[in-house]
């Protein structure tokens, strides 16, 4: 095949899977919002089964669900069939994924299914097939043809059962009302787990953290700031709650406008209202935060608004965090 040809028929590939999810997109119906209702309302876990390429792509839904706040398993029919069927429990939800619908492996199942209560949900092909036909649910894939030049291997409909799953999977997401905190609780490692990094991992306290009271002399404040090496000091009342920060520009600025070291004290060089963060958001957040209002530290606070670390942007670059 020349390069011109080998390009055409990726295209082409591609082409074909686009037109299938258009039309899975097109086709989504009320079977979508019961089956929804189903897993919303699952009281103990999902379990996902199906052979074969179908194996493979309930595994993936499987693993998208229980990262985004639905508990989910798979179970391999085949071992199911073999003592595995103790996996599914009552309260439990199975779906299960064919695209014709007559995985022999997959319907054996059915009966056992069913003796044990468990709600079906059916991923196919074939509204007709033996795997709909006893299903609670059956979500139709719609596909028309294969991406595969000899129509033979499953590629579109591999595509569009995938992202069928994702379409569950978000909109639990979304109905759950799960954050950003709680998919950080799921992916601890890796670089995503690094982007969803706590401020309080990262965050400098105890004699660490620079802070001075609001009648401390300014000769004090500036040894304060030069000795914790954050370019800035927390300013705090009589009550140790946090009313300023002074940086070094506000150094600047207050020498700038006449301020005088020897008779002034911290709060008359101070930023009233400092930007702050809190312990247990994202260090993303943080670090939208100090972009956004152009700083490079914030002072880190606790519900009562006492000052118990400080956070720098070194700090939430050096942890290969970047927005």
């Amino acid at each position: 095949m020349s390069p011109e040809e080998i390009l055409e028929q990726g295209r082409k590939v591609i082409e074909e899977e686009i037109k299938g999810l258009e039309r899975l997109k097109e086709s989504l119906d009320d079977s979508f919002v019961r089956a929804v209702g189903i897993l919303y309302n699952c009281e103990g876990k999902v379990i996902l089964t199906g052979i074969g390429k179908s194996g493979h792509v309930a595994r993936k839904i499987a693993s998208t669900l229980a990262s985004t706040g639905t508990p989910a398993h798979y179970l391999h029919p085949s071992e199911a069939l073999h003592g595995d069927l103790g996996m599914i429990d009552r309260g439990d939800v199975v779906i299960a994924i064919s695209n014709s619908g007559e995985s022999g492996e997959v319907v054996a199942l059915v009966p056992y299914i069913k003796m044990l209560g468990v709600p079906l949900i059916a991923i196919t092909n074939r509204p007709g097939s033996t795997l709909a036909k006893y299903s609670d649910v059956h979500l139709f894939l719609n596909v028309e043809k294969e991406a595969c030049p000899l129509q033979l291997a499953p590629t579109t409909s591999s595509t569009v059962t995938m992202a069928l799953g994702d379409a569950i999977a978000m909109t639990l997401l979304r109905m759950r009302g799960f954050t950003e905190k709680d998919f950080a609780l799921r992916h601890p490692a890796g670089a995503l787990g690094r982007k969803l990094r706590l401020v309080k991992d990262l965050y400098h306290t105890g004699d660490e953290l620079p802070v001075v009271r609001e009648d401390t002399p300014m000769q004090e404040v500036v040894l304060e700031i030069t000795s914790k090496g954050f370019g800035a000091t927390a300013v705090v009342n009589g009550e140790g709650k946090l009313t300023g920060i002074i940086t070094d520009g506000d150094l600047r600025r207050f020498v700038k406008r006449g301020g005088s070291f020897e008779r002034s004290v911290a709060r008359d060089a101070m930023t009233t209202n400092p930007k702050i963060a809190r312990p247990d958001e994202m260090a993303l957040e943080a670090l939208r935060r100090m972009e956004e209002h152009k700083i490079t530290v914030l002072i880190v606070v606790d519900e009562e608004n006492k000052p118990i670390g400080i956070i720098h942007l070194h700090d939430i670059l050096r942890a290969e965090i970047n927005l």
